[in-house]
């Protein structure tokens, strides 16, 4: 019987334009869930400012950039689907994260609802900000039951929803736009963690928040994040020193001993994203997804935990018996170049029974690549 050949990869071009785009990597980097490699663009926007820091004065040059800067926050709000006003610069999806909960300053004991699969720093900063997390229900696979999410906001409904999209030790998207539209009509806010889907699959769901970083799948430079909140949230959130009149509230949360260079970089990266089409990056990214799991289930007995079709690019890879996960991932980067990442179950102890292996390839990944993958493994 002849073996079913792999799907072919959409949009060809687009990888060989991002791949141009970049320095050349010394090996084979499948590692964007954890960073994704900038552009030469990117980083020479990064750089510049930091010459003008040196030239003009770290403050001056600041605010050279401020018109750049404030198209980015229109664009990355309009990625979530909110306005320039609603974002906020941070220095990470985790301080994002730490930033909403500080402001917000719900009632100790409030009730958070999250998937079971939850990240554990965000488990670990709910609780640290007296919050009780508490699951949602979610069918076999993790991803959110829309039937017992339901009965869950009516019945019995949290302070706060807080989805994770993606999560980082598996590659399956939650039904973002399903939850948002629950949680509406029950009038509880969701708060949805895009660490993993900004510039990797649509977060413009309808959130109340949304929240997350440069350098994973946007490209950007690391050390920088976002936090966008709608105006009925923001109306609640209580920073420490507040704006001055007339600026947006939300800028109450940037920290004037920001990297604004990194966020130039980002807002160039951001500018990248779109020049290259949010829908055909989504398209590349899933075709890469599924032929890295045609290409790996099986392979010397790893196998894949994802749906084949799941649509997006991460995967991750079950042991067979008796292998040791950190030490095949440092094998394949010592012996082989290959960029990958590898955990344990403390990521998510809710759900996860054992060590993953995660492949994550961006757009400039090939067919060559994840057939070496496959090889080494």
């Amino acid at each position: 019987m002849t073996a079913a050949r792999p799907s072919p990869l959409p949009q060809e071009e687009l990888g060989a334009a991002w791949r141009k785009a970049r320095p050349r990597p010394a090996g084979r980097h499948m590692d964007s869930a954890a960073c994704s490699r900038q552009s030469h663009r990117v980083l020479e926007a990064t750089s510049h400012h930091a010459r003008h820091e040196a030239e003009l004065g770290g403050y001056v040059a600041e605010a050279t950039a401020d018109d750049l800067l404030q198209q980015g926050r229109s664009v990355l709000g309009g990625l979530a689907g909110m306005a320039a006003a609603d974002v906020a610069f941070v220095e990470s999806a985790q301080a994002a994260l730490v930033a909403l909960l500080s402001g917000w300053r719900l009632p100790a004991g409030s009730r958070v609802a999250c998937l079971p699969g939850e990240f554990a720093p965000n488990v670990a900063q709910l609780r640290a900000a007296g919050l009780r997390p508490e699951p949602l229900p979610v069918d076999g696979l993790g991803r959110a039951d829309l039937d017992g999410v339901e009965r869950l906001l009516a019945t019995d409904p949290p302070r706060v929803v807080h989805l994770t999209h993606v999560a980082s030790h598996r590659g399956l998207v939650q039904p973002g736009r399903e939850v948002a539209a629950l949680c509406r009509a029950a009038g509880v806010p969701l708060v949805l963690d895009a660490a993993q889907s900004l510039g990797h699959v649509d977060v413009d769901l309808g959130a109340d928040v949304v929240y997350g970083t440069s350098r994973k799948w946007l490209a950007g430079p690391r050390g920088v994040g976002v936090l966008i909140a709608r105006p009925h949230v923001a109306a609640h959130l209580v920073p420490v020193l507040p704006e001055p009149e007339g600026v947006p509230p939300m800028r109450a949360f940037e920290s004037g001993e920001a990297h604004v260079a990194g966020r130039v970089g980002l807002v160039v990266a951001v500018g990248e994203h779109l020049a290259a089409g949010p829908d055909r990056v989504r398209a590349r990214l899933a075709g890469l997804g599924r032929l890295t799991r045609e290409l790996l289930d099986g392979v010397a007995g790893w196998r894949v935990v994802e749906p084949l079709d799941e649509p997006t690019a991460t995967t991750t890879l079950r042991p067979p018996d008796g292998v040791d996960v950190v030490a095949t991932r440092a094998r394949l980067l010592t012996d082989h170049g290959i960029v990958l990442s590898a955990f344990g179950p403390e990521r998510a102890p809710g759900e996860m029974t054992g060590p993953v292996l995660r492949v994550s390839p961006h757009l400039d990944a090939t067919a060559e690549d994840l057939e070496a993958l496959a090889a080494a493994l």
